[in-house]
């Protein structure tokens, strides 16, 4: 299957290039159609690259980017002008965004606020509802945090509560991984859906507020398949290296603390978004409290408030100097530069579908159609999710190619929130073996290969239809 995949590819590869010259593209195809094919099989060369010659995605998406641009007959130099306005344009936001999310997040794990969350949690439902106060504290801590650094640095509380209650471990692990998954993909700030809003000039508030409404129910559903299902036909035992020892508690920071400091942003950001529409609507009069309320719920302004209260709160408060504060700060950012490349990299191939013109012939295309971009979004997603692996790559392409669409076809702020959330819900679909966060969830708790596949698979592409279904709904009621 894999081959027979990788030939077709190249085989698209092929027609690319074949279809650069003017006068082939009019002989074989209309216009019309020859700019839709440039686009699927500019995806198709993608693929190739990442699958095949294990390109990073920054480099592949730099490639692909071109060869479409080459394809569709943009002048060389437009293409190097596209390149520095895509990038540009991108990361004007994002990179500030992703860089202070890094950093608040590296203050709640150096400061041991993620354990003295799920530590309060599993106090307040008792060890009996101990999978649900995972759910509840990966839904939390998620917002802040990135998906595999709120895993491990939780794992050892798993390990510890499994050992106490004699319980599999899974049981208490896959509500974690379960809420941690969904809030990564559908609450800003994390990487995947602020380079989607960002991609899709959508706000980022209503996107929080009906991401944290989608996730809600989602999380509920994975505690529930946790409890029902993990629970009585997955048994993992404790492994012998990681019994835990009696751990003190007395330096975790509080409850209210952790909590304060994660509500503080989001509460700005919805403030921000609801102020905007009230003053919009001629409710509220324009006035020095409301733009301040708007200045404050800027994305990177309420996470820079948020930062600097980590700072005190869980810092100096704490015990932490000056030099500590620097050297987190400093290990926060190492990962982040792959992540605002890869992102600008997403959005510079959109800039070379709206400057080649192929953006709109697929824009009128979709709309000849009648596909919404809603499922388009969702389709596109899921398609080089399942073929890559990266949720962070599929949420950028298909925000590419759903760009065009919205442009033409304008709809709301509400609207466009929800085509975020439904790529967003294609980019969770179905992590196999080509995504390192399968490998994660297989390796750390002890799993083979196929138990991952029948659990942590199944459940991930149940949940992205699940996920789909509810932002179809909530397009039904919104404006």
């Amino acid at each position: 299957m894999k081959f027979a995949l990788l030939y077709y590819i190249k085989l698209a590869v092929f027609y690319i290039f074949h279809l650069c010259k003017e006068n082939k593209r009019k002989e074989l195809l209309g216009e019309k159609m020859v700019m839709v094919l440039i686009v699927v099989l500019g995806i198709a060369f993608l693929l190739l690259l990442v699958l095949k010659c294990k390109l990073h995605a920054f480099i592949a998406l730099l490639i692909a980017s071109i060869a479409v641009g080459v394809a569709a007959g943009m002048p060389l130099t437009d293409i190097t002008a596209s390149i520095q306005n895509g990038m540009g344009g991108t990361l004007g936001t994002v990179a500030i965004i992703v860089g202070l999310g890094a950093v608040f997040g590296q203050m709640l794990e150096a400061s041991g606020g993620a354990q003295a969350l799920a530590k309060s949690m599993i106090r307040f439902f008792g060890e009996k509802h101990a999978p649900l106060a995972f759910a509840v504290t990966g839904f939390i801590i998620a917002i802040p945090v990135f998906f595999d650094v709120g895993f491990i640095i939780l794992l050892p509380l798993i390990y510890a509560v499994a050992y106490k209650t004699k319980r599999s471990v899974a049981t208490f692990a896959f509500p974690l991984i379960i809420s941690l998954c969904l809030t990564n993909a559908f609450v800003p700030p994390t990487p995947g859906p602020v380079a989607t809003c960002s991609a899709l000039d959508a706000n980022v508030g209503w996107v929080i507020f009906f991401g944290i409404i989608i996730s809600i129910p989602l999380t509920l559903v994975g505690y529930l398949y946790s409890i029902k299902y993990i629970d009585k036909h997955l048994f993992i035992p404790v492994p012998d290296y990681m019994i835990p020892e009696e751990s003190n508690d007395e330096n975790l920071p509080s409850f209210s603390s952790v909590i304060l400091i994660i509500a503080v942003p989001i509460l700005l950001i919805l403030v921000n978004t609801g102020v905007d529409a009230l003053v919009n609507e001629g409710i509220l009069a324009d006035s020095f409290f409301t733009q301040a309320a708007k200045f404050l719920g800027t994305s990177y302004i309420a996470l820079l408030i948020a930062v600097l209260l980590s700072f005190y709160i869980l810092g100096k408060r704490r015990g932490f100097h000056k030099e500590d504060l620097y050297e987190i700060s400093s290990k926060a950012f190492l990962p982040v530069g792959l992540i605002i490349l890869v992102t600008g990299a997403g959005g510079v191939f959109k800039q070379i579908l709206l400057d080649s013109g192929v953006g709109d012939v697929i824009a009128q295309s979709v709309e000849t159609i009648g596909l919404p971009p809603i499922i388009l979004g969702y389709l596109v997603a899921v398609f080089i999710r399942v073929s890559q692996g990266s949720g962070m790559v599929a949420m950028i392409t298909a925000a590419g190619i759903v760009s065009p669409l919205l442009a033409v076809s304008p709809v709301s702020e509400m609207q466009r929130a929800l085509v975020v959330l439904a790529i967003a819900a294609g980019s969770v679909a179905a992590s196999h073996v080509n995504d390192s966060g399968f490998w994660l969830v297989c390796k750390y708790l002890n799993m083979t290969e196929g138990q991952t596949l029948k659990t942590w698979t199944f459940i991930t592409a149940f949940l992205s239809l699940c996920s789909l279904v509810l932002v179809i709904l909530l397009s039904l009621i919104i404006p």
